[in-house]
């Protein structure tokens, strides 16, 4: 007997598909030829990476040797595709009303025309990001290493490219480049968290950063730290309510901490210390950690010994 599917049998799977998309499901859409492109979204951002590191990310298609005509072509060439999702955007998303294909194209242009002049300023930012990087990262050897290898510096970059996009209310894109820098770098930053300058996050892989997360300047984090909502029970009834805690200046937040919760502050120049859950409000000069856990070792001949482990007291205040 063949292995290979009946044609009869192709046929009934298809009819049953066929049926079932019939029956008024929100994933049901087909008309996806004006929805925004998610593939699409990826190549701009890795575009833009040549204006916010012109010397790391050119595009080696172009023998242009004039920096002005460079610029130029990368210019045009990400305002048309950028302005292209934009316009979908606003086409996608209900929650803006309805806006005619004039209206719509209009309004495309001018967020795009305000996005790129604010580039100069989201590289001041992600200038400043690098340099606090290097400072507090003794094994990073140079800052071009940082730019290359360092997945912080990719998540914090394409967050604050899309934040700006965030804050002209475009629907969509924005969560879009940020998932897209989630998915290569294990960092989940939501677009619409406010983060100072100089911000670091050493590491990477399994942080969390929360819609309505406030973040001060110069605050360092490590890997697994989650910055969220103490409860989304409420569902869309929480929407556009302070969610996320608050981070102020100069505050270091090791690894495996969860801080939760909108009415949360943790005040400057605390350290949270590492695998610590908080859920109120933490003074400023303050240092958190966990109660000493117990190390269990157990002996070729069954003994067993415990020791408590001690965090250095350059660290950790217990509260």
């Amino acid at each position: 007997m063949s292995d290979r599917i009946r044609e009869s049998e192709i046929d009934g799977i298809v009819k049953l598909i066929r049926a079932d998309l019939k029956g008024g499901k929100n994933i049901d859409a087909e008309n996806i030829e004006n929805n925004p492109d998610k593939t699409e979204v990826r190549t701009i951002v890795n575009h833009l990476s040549r204006l916010v590191f012109p010397g790391f990310y050119r595009d080696r298609t172009f023998k242009l040797y004039n920096l002005k005509n460079s610029i130029a072509v990368t210019v045009e060439d990400i305002f048309y595709h950028l302005q292209k999702q934009v316009m979908r955007a606003l086409d996608f998303c209900k929650l803006r009303g309805t806006m005619t294909e004039e209206d719509r194209e209009k309004e495309s242009y001018r967020i795009c025309r305000v996005f790129f002049e604010k580039l100069p300023a989201v590289r001041a930012y992600v200038e400043k990001d690098l340099l606090a990087a290097y400072d507090g990262d003794p094994a990073a050897c140079c800052l071009e290493e940082i730019v290359l290898a360092y997945p912080g510096i990719m998540a914090t970059t394409v967050y604050r490219l899309a934040h700006e996009l965030y804050l002209l209310r475009v629907p969509v894109i924005p969560r879009l480049m940020t998932e897209y820098a989630h998915s290569e770098t294990g960092v989940d930053i939501h677009p619409g968290a406010t983060i100072g300058e100089s911000f670091f996050i050493d590491h990477g892989t399994g942080i969390v950063i929360g819609e309505t997360a406030v973040i001060g300047k110069n605050v360092k984090i490590y890997q697994g730290v989650t910055i969220g909502a103490l409860s989304t029970r409420g569902g869309q009834k929480l929407s556009g309510k302070k969610r996320h805690p608050t981070i102020e200046d100069n505050v270091t937040i090791y690894a495996g901490a969860s801080i939760l919760g909108g009415e949360t502050v943790i005040g400057e120049n605390s350290v949270i210390g590492g695998n610590t859950f908080i859920t109120r409000s933490v003074p400023k000069n303050t240092r958190v950690s966990m109660k000493n856990p117990e190390m269990e070792y157990t002996t070729t001949d069954n003994r067993r010994v415990t020791e408590e482990v001690k965090p250095s007291d350059e660290w950790y205040y217990m509260i």
